[in-house]
């Protein structure tokens, strides 16, 4: 399975970060209540950083949420895995549904749209599993991009 496999290595997807400079939030709390795991990776940056696409694909969907605010998911070239890029500040010129993209092409810019904290601009990133077949927002099995992006181990799964 490519995107689980520590071997694949996803391009940086946000402009003048390295992997050194990255935390795995993959398993931390979020929510009110705590018991929801994050299952992604904040990358921070400044404002108005560049966002660029960390593998190729197609878009998928280009969506504004209440959670994730201006947000691009772009699905893989075999559609079996999902990028998710939320809480952008802008999004890139030209940027429509269905349209190919290479890794590294610009996506937008680094924001705090959304439910993201307005001091804290950053760059919410998650990779999910899923089926050829299936909709952009249907379930999907979520899995760590901080290996994928560092080429090391993620945090082990907490006990519990």
């Amino acid at each position: 399975n490519p995107a689980t496999n520590s071997s694949t290595k996803l391009a940086m997807p946000v402009q003048g970060i390295e992997a050194s400079d990255l935390t795995d939030t993959f398993f931390e709390p979020r929510g009110k209540d705590g018991v929801r795991l994050h299952e992604a990776i904040d990358i921070m940056a400044p404002r108005g950083t560049k966002v660029v696409a960390a593998a190729p694909g197609t878009i998928a969907k280009i969506h504004t949420s209440k959670a994730g605010g201006k947000s691009i998911y772009v699905r893989s070239k075999d559609k079996k895995t999902l990028y998710y890029y939320a809480h952008l500040d802008a999004y890139a010129e030209g940027l429509s549904e269905g349209a190919r993209l290479s890794a590294g092409q610009a996506l937008g810019t680094v924001g705090n749209t959304g439910n993201a904290a307005p001091d804290a601009p950053h760059l919410h990133f998650a990779v999910f599993q899923t089926t050829a077949d299936a909709e952009w927002w249907e379930p999907a099995n979520p899995v760590n991009p901080y290996p994928l992006l560092t080429g090391s181990q993620g945090s082990a799964q907490p006990a519990g």
